[in-house]
């Protein structure tokens, strides 16, 4: 099961040879985040390492369904409740920046990724959902998005209503990552053993930075961040659908939403989503698949795929630096379902900070920022789900913290109900923030 943006790949896109022995910079992770903060450093005239564990793209950005676009669900009515409407707005600001700098990386290196401008919908098939549109929409404008509220689209089914954001973005994210990464100085199958201060231990030796920029989609040191009592993962499922069109890229918010977006001929229909670990009642690609033989009967699918995202307590990213304990470390994590969005926001983010700049956007995404009562409210149910996986006495153990791991039957891994961390049926390490394989577990003896 691999997304279509893997059918083609360069031999090799990382560098050969040793590690060298310091840098300025050292970002570990090779995907889009720790790519984009290794471009927009390199092009500020910083001296950059990227350290990948596998290869280039090899996670999460290989199974995106890369769009690139402002309109991340109901966000905007969230924070403005929250945090205020000036939060919504900077966040508006950052997100339409981010869009406007992919489309100037890929205009000025003319790299042909599919990039295309087009709009993004919000729809809903229900009266309630209509209402929230609406509201959603009054926040977005007031934040100064161009939103407009539709009741007509090109989807194979009727809706409510829709709310519309101009000029947002879609791309294949591989080939725009291959093409930047071959400027870059990158290091494939170099695993992070341990980080202590200015110093990088890997499987290649030790690395000396005067600054470390954690890119690795959930970050895998525990203190001083203490990241795994702030976020948890979720999986959703793709499918690639041959025959269809849409026009557009479209997001449903009700319950059962599904989204859509084209991909050289093809649809891809995502959804079915839910929390990493949890057990489904039915398999998602089948429930995927009778979907899409509703909508388009006689369909034929080509890929289907599931991809993984970092959930935070306040729907904010956690963008700066790692700890207070750790100003020279920063992080960049936690980025929800808009991952190609907000790896641009944090790698301008960060760039601008280690060079001097100012940016408005930096207290915004700080991982120190005060806890507010909705994280209070999401911390508690959190701790408690923990408390009660570490506590289940039968079965294989995640290596991370020790929670029970759940079998998932859909994709035959084992899955950390906690954390998110995976692993093959082996117990091969699939998906961190876990640093290891689990041992070994007889599955048939459960």
């Amino acid at each position: 099961m691999e997304s279509i943006w893997k059918e083609k790949r360069p031999e090799r896109t990382g560098k050969a040879g040793g590690l060298p022995k310091k840098t300025e910079v050292a970002v570990i992770g090779g995907g889009m985040a720790g790519i984009l903060c290794g471009w927009q450093l390199k092009e500020a005239g910083v001296d950059v390492v990227i350290l990948e564990a596998r290869t280039i793209g090899s996670g999460q950005t290989g199974n995106t369904t890369a769009k690139i676009t402002s309109q991340h669900g109901l966000i905007y009515q969230r924070l403005a409740e929250t945090f205020g409407q000036e939060t919504a707005g900077r966040y508006a600001s950052a997100s339409q920046a981010a869009i406007d700098e992919y489309e100037r990386l890929i205009e000025k290196r003319g790299i042909s990724c599919g990039f295309a401008r087009l709009p993004a919908y919000l729809y809903t098939k229900t009266k309630e959902g209509g209402s929230q549109l609406e509201l959603e929409r009054t926040i977005a404008v007031r934040a100064g998005l161009p939103a407009s509220i539709v009741y007509e689209t090109d989807l194979p089914f009727s809706v409510k209503a829709a709310l519309k954001l101009e000029q947002q973005a879609q791309f294949h994210p591989l080939e725009f990552l291959y093409d930047l990464a071959s400027e870059l100085e990158v290091y494939e199958y170099t695993w992070v053993r341990h980080v202590k201060e200015h110093q990088i231990y890997t499987n290649r030796g030790m690395l000396r930075a005067e600054k470390v920029i954690f890119a690795t989609h959930f970050p895998f040191p525990n203190w001083p961040g203490f990241y795994f009592s702030k976020m948890h993962q979720e999986r959703s499922y793709v499918l690639a659908v041959e025959g269809p069109k849409v026009d557009g890229i479209y997001y449903g918010i009700d319950s059962d939403g599904l989204s859509f977006r084209s991909a050289d001929g093809l649809v891809l229909l995502g959804g079915q989503g839910h929390r990493t670990g949890e057990e489904c009642a039915h398999n998602p690609f089948e429930n995927l698949y009778t979907e899409a033989k509703k909508l388009w009967p006689g369909c034929y699918v080509r890929a289907c795929w599931a991809a993984q995202d970092c959930m935070t307590l306040d729907s904010l990213p956690y963008i700066g630096h790692f700890s207070r304990l750790r100003q020279d470390w920063y992080v960049a994590t936690g980025f929800g379902k808009w991952g190609m969005t907000n790896s641009m926001v944090a790698a301008m983010a960060i760039r601008d900070h280690i060079t001097g700049r100012r940016n408005p956007i930096w207290q915004v995404f700080s991982p120190q920022r005060p806890m507010t009562k909705t994280a209070w409210n999401h911390f508690f149910p959190e701790l408690r789900h923990t408390a009660k996986n570490f506590f289940t006495w039968r079965g294989p153990r995640c290596p991370h913290m020790g929670c029970r791991l759940r079998w998932n039957r859909a994709e035959k891994t084992w899955d950390c109900p906690c954390h998110g961390s995976r692993f093959e049926k082996t117990g091969n390490l699939i998906d961190n923030p876990a640093k290891r394989n689990m041992k070994n577990y007889d599955r048939d003896g459960i």
